[in-house]
């Protein structure tokens, strides 16, 4: 594996480290299983006798979830959750990448199969014989649910919408739907242009194709490098033309900020445009809140519903702006979880034999979920949602779903 300068700069964080274990501490994996000693035993620790080729000196390291709170709560800035990561890839690339993994990194093709063919594409993934073989054979495990796939894809509708037709507004934006928008929620995409446009932005929505996180994951770096190279060739145009990034899915909107050049190592005028400007959906709201942009005509929504915090937001250091957004909705009763992470981690939980360490993780979240007579849960991140849905019953939905009921769009 081709090691960049940025790379080699994750990696030297880990000078920093003070063994203070606080990463420990705070690690939703290792508090579950002995499996994982935790992200200084695996990041840091072992940095420091990682040969320059990055091969792992303890296959344990594919234990953890990639979740980045061990990042987020470092004192002294050590990028665990990215050296880590990057370990990861080097094991895979020694070992091989399994069938599953290649599987898993491909959203975007699955995303493409099974919404030509929906709703036939969904039987398969319902049916409990097909989920056996999957689980014995290939180790994706057949205990999770799978969100069903949309027939209407969300690029399509855009299109349709006559929504890209405006050209000038108070912010010139450019949407990343990411692959669970374009082919399995495409209301979320819907709900937050139709917001965007209420406020007056222009919204155009560039070629694009999956921000590459699923397959980085997994291990295959070139293949994620090629996904990420193409969306910066894409949006650092529309930058340059004077346009925001803004996009509802947490950890591709990461990825964009953070992972292209920290992780995959991509140094480039395009990169470091594309990461300069992209926002958060909640994110960009707020801005446009603190310059006076955002409207407030919201009508009542009278209903309970539990608010989840991403572990990938926490990682953007933006805080919790839909939390912000969602109390000013009359009528709306928000309540929030305390526990800190539901436990998926992307395609972490969908594997076999880290389902039930995903399930315990998240654990606590459900109970406080199940408890609390909410009607809905509220979580920006797709997987948790899909994630927290199965494990509680409850449906899940995006902050821009709730606002837009609000605005009456």
């Amino acid at each position: 594996m081709k090691l960049t300068d940025l790379m080699r700069e994750t990696q030297l964080t880990s000078d920093a480290c003070i063994k203070c274990n606080i990463c420990t501490s705070n690690c939703p994996v290792a508090a579950v299983t002995d499996k994982f000693p935790g992200p200084k035993v695996v990041g840091p620790q072992a940095q420091r006798f990682r040969a320059p080729g990055q091969r792992s000196v303890d296959r344990s390291v594919d234990y953890c979830s990639g979740c980045g709170t061990c990042t987020w709560v470092c004192p002294h800035g050590v990028q665990i959750a990215e050296m880590n990561v990057i370990a990861k890839a080097a094991l895979a690339e020694r070992n091989g990448i399994p069938l599953r993994n290649r599987i898993l990194g491909r959203s975007e093709l699955m995303g493409q199969a099974g919404s030509l063919f929906a709703p036939l594409s969904d039987i398969p993934m319902q049916l409990g014989l097909p989920r056996l073989i999957a689980d014995k054979v290939m180790g994706i495990s057949r205990q999770p649910k799978f969100p069903r796939f949309s027939r209407q894809q969300f690029g399509a509708w855009f299109r349709r919408s006559g929504i890209g037709d405006r050209q000038e507004g108070v912010y010139k934006v450019a949407y990343f739907h990411g692959c669970s928008t374009n082919y399995w929620e495409p209301q979320v995409g819907m709900a937050a242009v139709t917001i965007l446009q209420h406020l007056g932005c222009a919204v155009q929505v560039p070629k694009q194709n999956c921000c590459g996180l699923p397959m980085q994951s997994n291990g295959e770096f070139d293949a994620a490098r090629g996904y990420a190279r193409a969306n910066l060739a894409s949006f650092a145009d529309y930058v340059r033309q004077g346009y925001l990034i803004v996009g509802t899915s947490t950890s591709c909107l990461f990825t964009f900020k953070h992972e292209y050049r920290a992780v995959l190592g991509i140094e480039s005028e395009e990169a470091d445009l594309v990461a300069n400007a992209t926002y958060d959906f909640c994110e960009f709201l707020q801005r446009l809140d603190t310059e006076g942009l955002l409207k407030t005509d919201f009508k009542p929504v009278d209903e309970q519903v539990i608010y989840h915090t991403p572990c990938q937001l926490r990682t953007h250091g933006i805080g919790r702006p839909a939390v912000d957004l969602l109390r000013r909705v009359p009528g709306l009763t928000l309540l929030e979880t305390q526990a800190d992470c539901c436990g998926v981690a992307g395609t972490y939980g969908l594997k076999a034999e880290k389902y039930h360490i995903a399930k315990d993780v998240g654990s606590r979240v459900f109970e406080e979920i199940r408890a609390s007579q909410a009607s809905r849960i509220v979580c920006d991140n797709e997987t948790c949602r899909w994630w927290l849905s199965t494990h509680t019953g409850l449906g899940a939905v995006h902050p821009a779903q709730i606002l837009a009921q609000a605005y009456g769009l």
